[in-house]
């Protein structure tokens, strides 16, 4: 409207000027859209070209303001770029290979285009719009610009300034000197700016020396340095990329398929990098949080001063011990462990030891971090599908007929599980059935539930690793049959340390930018039930109990097992898949949650591994008994909701219940209101008998040498029938 008004007035003065016709209409014609005309260039100058920086620039150097992440105690952990490690050299010297993969993958037409890509900016739009790939349509002109002219913040203005910029670019510069400036000045990871910087953090040598394989690598790490680096947390990403950027390559006719193939299956051999880093594993996973928050830009140059919840003294000691343990168990050919430790009431994580050695990668690749890889869990997932029973109205004292038995499949075979020791153990309760970890009862347990209400809950209590619909994991669920990661199954726990209440993990504490702003801040609450309820004070208390039972565990692990601490009340679960490739404990305390896996990267077997003897127990053991030195021994207060009741010892049944009145009995935990409920009856009926056994004939036992015979026989949860007068099943179920 004011640009009108001033139009307006123009043509009035130009009215009473005493003008010849044609000069008179030629000025108002032009003065209507002179003075706009000039507004708007003066708007443009101001919000655009002013304080533009030079693109002469572009062939000095800037040195950026280094990032430094820190532990809780204010020790420094890592400098990201401490000092920019860069060197100029010239495009002669850098091989045919560095550049021609860099225009494959970032910028094909780069000869052939502008400032920019009009059809590469319309192809991204279509990719994201259309395919829901983001996907970048920014010119090598474009990125050179915005990585050393321009600030990360991603606004309207400054893309604008950006393409203005990179036009006054391609003026001053052939594309020559523009793709040499890049290959320069771009960021590579670390403190690693231009290609030179890159061939000797990466692979020790000089940039002329690249052969086509480690071009290709280097080539696809501008992108997204932390997640494709081969020192990152997941080094098969970088390899990942390293395949796509050769298929550019030869997609556009700069390689042959041959040499394609050559340069995939090069082995690379990567320099060692055994620079002033603590805590590698914990300061990469904070480095890649960083830059999924701020910018890989901002992390890089920004200096940022991050203060983590990592205890720098601790994680050293659980280094150590993982490290120790793993040396002591080569005749079981097992080769790496990880650990993680946190405060369950806050989520902080005080320790993060991804494997037993960052920078071995002769004998494991240490510089994955198994703490945020999937693996299966075995049975230290078992307490949230008893969890799910107790809130779906079962008991501790729950009775199941632990014998042969098989699950109708109807897309396959038959599901006959067996347990871990090869034997059947009759009539058992929810108490015992967890503290030894049999396998027949867990699986009943998760067919009464449901495999749905397992699922459902485990995601409520934090584990978003198990993202498939339930039909695909089925009744092997209990058994570690999906796949989780050790950060997940921290946060799980935790849920039983406080009681029921979740609290997510904050493994940052503090951000500060380089004026020292507080950008963000962490308050531990001051008590667990300001984090969200998924799990009643009581149920919580039950499973724990029932963890801390040494005497529930008796039959599997004996009485002095790494399980088993005197002074002190620590629930805790193993875990070991019926492959052997995973083996887990994890045990927690109102203060400590600690989460210890062994095993091989390469996925393969180990070798006579003992649950609960071997393998991650005695870690886990060290681990926590280091954390309660000289600390008073802390017992949960029984929820009000929590009532003890006698039930049998041996069955878990009441000693009201006909045929069970003489039972030696024991107090048991019932959630108020259960006590009254039974999950099992006992009958006398008439049973089909194998008479050579004097049992009930296996599943799919094909001996008809059967007689019916009257029997007092327990019917459990899943309606499955147990003769309580016959001798004790031994022979392990036939696999169908």
């Amino acid at each position: 409207m004011e640009l009108m008004g001033l139009a307006k007035k123009f043509n009035h003065i130009l009215k009473r000027v005493k003008l010849k016709k044609p000069s008179r209409k030629m000025l108002l014609f032009y003065g209507r859209f002179a003075i706009p005309l000039v507004l708007l260039l003066g708007i443009f100058y101001y919000f655009i070209l002013r304080d533009l920086p030079s693109p002469t620039k572009l062939t000095s150097t800037a040195i950026p303001q280094s990032s430094q992440i820190y532990d809780r105690n204010g020790v420094l952990l890592y400098s990201i770029y401490e000092k920019k490690n860069q060197s100029f050299i010239p495009l002669t010297t850098i091989p045919k290979t560095v550049q021609e993969a860099t225009i494959a993958i970032e910028d094909k037409d780069f000869y052939r285009h502008g400032p920019i890509d009009l059809r590469g900016i319309a192809r991204a739009l279509y990719v994201t719009l259309f395919h829901k790939q983001v996907q970048g349509g920014s010119t090598i002109t474009q990125q050179l610009v915005k990585n050393s002219l321009l600030s990360p913040e991603q606004t309207v203005l400054r893309k604008i300034r950006e393409v203005v910029l990179s036009f006054a670019t391609e003026l001053l510069y052939p594309k020559n000197r523009i793709l040499e400036l890049y290959l320069n000045q771009i960021p590579y990871g670390g403190t690693s700016y231009g290609i030179e910087a890159a061939a000797q953090t990466y692979f020790g040598i000089h940039a002329k020396d690249l052969d086509l394989a480690q071009s290709a690598l280097l080539a696809g790490l501008p992108e997204a340095p932390t997640v494709y680096s081969p020192f990152g947390a997941s080094p098969e990403l970088g390899k990942q990329r390293q395949q796509e950027v050769l298929k550019a390559m030869k997609d556009q006719g700069y390689i042959t398929n041959d040499q394609y193939t050559k340069a995939v299956s090069e082995p690379l051999k990567y320099a060692n990098v055994l620079d002033n880093i603590k805590a590698p594993h914990f300061v990469l996973y904070i480095k890649d949080l960083l830059e999924k928050q701020y910018g890989a830009d901002v992390v890089q140059t920004g200096g940022l001063k991050v203060k983590t919840s990592l205890d720098l003294s601790l994680q050293d000691y659980i280094q150590a011990s993982v490290a120790a343990e793993i040396d002591q168990l080569g005749p079981y050919h097992v080769t790496n462990g990880a650990a993680v430790v946190t405060d369950p009431a806050t989520g902080e994580i005080l320790a993060m030891v991804g494997s037993r050695d960052y920078f071995d990668t002769t004998h494991t690749d240490g510089n994955v971090n198994i703490a945020l890889q999937h693996r299966q869990p075995g049975s230290s997932i078992k307490p949230i599908n008893y969890a799910d029973g107790l809130m779906n109205g079962y008991s501790a004292a729950t009775p199941f007929a632990d014998q042969p038995i098989c699950f109708p499949n109807p897309s396959g075979p038959a599901y006959c599980p067996v347990n871990y020791d090869g034997k059947f153990h009759g009539v058992v309760d929810m108490r015992q059935s967890l503290g030894n970890s049999f396998n027949i009862p867990a699986v009943k347990m998760l067919k009464a539930n449901g495999v749905e209400s397992m699922l459902n809950l485990a995601h409520e209590m934090g584990i978003s690793s198990l993202d498939k619909s339930a039909s695909d994991y089925g009744l092997s669920l209990t058994l570690g049959g999906g796949e989780v990661t050790m950060l997940d199954m921290t946060t799980a726990f935790g849920v039983f340390a406080n009681g029921g209440y979740r609290i997510d993990l904050h493994p940052i504490l503090e951000i500060k930018d380089s004026k020292g702003t507080v950008l963000q801040s962490y308050t531990p609450p001051q008590s667990p039930i300001f984090g969200k309820k998924v799990l009643p004070d009581g149920v919580a208390f039950i499973v724990s109990d029932i963890l801390a039972d040494n005497g529930a565990r008796l039959q599997e692990f004996g009485p002095n097992s790494a399980l088993f601490f005197r002074n002190n009340y620590v629930p805790v679960k193993t875990g070991t898949t019926n492959d052997f490739r995973d083996n887990w404990t994890i045990g927690y305390t109102p203060n400590y949650v600690v989460t210890v896996w062994v095993g091989n990267n390469d996925n393969t077997p180990m070798n006579g591994l003992a649950s609960g003897i071997t393998g991650a127990a005695p870690i886990f053991h060290t681990i926590m008994s280091h954390l309660l030195q000289n600390k008073p021994a802390q017992q949960p207060q029984r929820p009000a909701n929590v009532i003890q009741v006698k039930v049998c010892t041996t069955t878990g049944l009441f000693p009201s219940t006909p045929g069970q009145e003489a039972c030696p009995t024991r107090n048991e935990y019932f959630l108020n209101g259960t006590q009254n409920k039974s999950s099992a009856k006992i009958d006398t009926e008439n049973m089909l008998i194998d008479k050579s056994t004097n049992r009930p004939p296996l599943p799919n036992q094909q001996d008809t040498n059967v007689e019916s015979r009257s029997e007092s026989v327990l019917t459990d949860l899943t309606g499955d029938k147990y003769c309580l007068s016959c001798p004790p099943p031994t022979t392990p179920t036939p696999t169908p």
